[in-house]
Parts: structure tokens; sequence; C-alpha cells
């Protein structure tokens, strides 16, 4: 099972999209700044998860999400 995931930085008030197979490790290789992208911008707080049974799945709901370029869409999906 794969996972597209939405994660929160309160340092820089910004969000990241992503995708993985094990959401536990890949938050704490997040908040561990192992991940170039967002070393940065630690601590993360994870704000959304949705699941999918393969990966293409979860890789084109990251990219359809990036795509958006949206704060105000990203946190409508937050809230429910």
């Amino acid at each position: 099972m794969y996972c597209t995931y939405i994660l929160y930085s309160t340092k820089c008030d910004r969000y990241y999209i992503g995708y993985t197979s094990d959401i536990d490790a890949r938050l704490v290789r997040h908040n561990e700044g192992k991940v170039t992208a967002t070393k940065n911008c630690r601590p993360y707080v994870l704000m959304a998860i949705k699941s999918f049974a393969t990966e293409m799945e979860a890789r084109k709901e990251e990219l359809r999400l990036k795509k958006m370029k949206n704060r105000i869409y990203l946190e409508s999906l937050i809230a429910g």
C-alpha cells in the first residue's frame, strides 16, 4: 500500500507534498533532515494522508496536488 501525504512546516509556514509506502519512516527522514527538499524547514507535521493500492496511483495524486500550487485548496483538503 502507498500513500500521498501533506506535511506542514511550522518554521517556514509552508506545505510539502509527497508519496511513500512507509509514512512513519518517511516523516522521520523529513524531520531528521535527510530529505534535501525539506531539510531547511524542519520540523514537519503530518497534516493529511490518502492511501492507494498502487505506487502509480499515489504518484499521480502527488503530481496532481503539486500542479495545483494552491494553498487554499490544500488547506480545504486538510480541513476535510
